[in-house]
């Protein structure tokens, strides 16, 4: 079994060497199992995945259950995770330094924190109270002993603020505070994110899964991304999937959705390759 520190060791390399790499998103031991069964190099969590599969709307968790749902992902597999710890469970400095010690405490390789206030009036924190927040979090993350990779994320495209050049100064004081990634999600144009790449000297994490985005891995790599996340979209996708399988029953009395569910041999078989783990 891999400690933190190696882990933590092993999910920084990933981000030193050349070309992007995907970061995929399971939302409970058995997705993360799966991914880790194709040969994914590192897992991250989804906050939006984690709620749905405990039946609530996202950002209603609260920080026990996530910290108690990081430790079941990292324990799934020998992979480095990164969690998603959304704005850190407090608006002040020192909540968000709480919560990278306690999520590094789990086995945490990694961890983000975003800009996002949680008020609906006024959804993204002033650039100060911001900034101080990466702070924070950037010396927290530095105080564990076997490190812990910090991702800071600048929330301006998810709330209707399509404003390139406050985000990217936003992910340039978080840089210069020290934040390890940075992460700007809900850019879908590919010259956009060429311009956020080259505005920054830190590796760029990009949200895939998004309507309109239909470039690849080859081309965000030549963007300048550095790592490739898909945040909830494949828990929406298999949400979507039951849903509409479920609505076949109901509505038409029909089970013809089983003929693209995957064999029970072969996804038994999958999970019998982490029975010692």
């Amino acid at each position: 079994m891999l400690s933190q520190s190696e882990k933590a060791a092993l999910f920084r390399a990933l981000h030193e060497r050349d070309g992007a790499f995907v970061i995929p998103n399971p939302w409970d031991s058995g997705t993360a199992r799966l991914l880790a069964s194709l040969g994914f190099e590192a897992l991250a969590t989804t906050s939006a995945g984690m709620a749905f599969s405990m039946g609530l709307p996202e950002g209603n968790a609260g920080r026990n259950a996530t910290l108690e749902h990081c430790r079941t992902i990292v324990a799934a597999t020998e992979l480095p995770v990164s969690a998603d710890l959304e704005k850190g469970y407090g608006d002040d400095p020192e909540s968000v330094a709480e919560t990278i010690r306690l999520a590094a405490a789990t086995g945490l390789a990694g961890g983000s924190i975003e800009d996002y206030s949680g008020n609906s009036d006024k959804p993204i924190y002033d650039f100060d109270l911001t900034v101080e927040r990466i702070v924070a979090a950037v010396e927290a993350a530095r105080s564990v002993p076997g490190g812990f990779v910090l991702t800071a994320r600048a929330e301006n495209y998810l709330f209707g603020r399509r404003d390139l050049d406050d985000t990217i100064r936003r992910l340039q004081a978080f840089e210069e505070a020290g934040a390890d990634v940075l992460y700007a999600p809900g850019l879908s144009n590919l010259d956009d994110i060429k311009s956020l790449c080259a505005s920054v000297g830190k590796p760029v994490n990009v949200v895939m899964g998004l309507p309109g985005a239909t470039f690849g891995v080859k081309e965000l790599a030549e963007a300048g991304v550095k790592r490739i996340s898909v945040g909830s979209a494949l828990c929406r996708l298999a949400f979507g999937t039951v849903l509409s399988a479920a609505r076949e029953m109901m509505d038409e009395g029909r089970f013809t959705f089983a003929k693209d569910a995957i064999g029970f041999a072969p996804l038994d078989k999958i999970f019998q390759g982490f029975e010692d783990s």
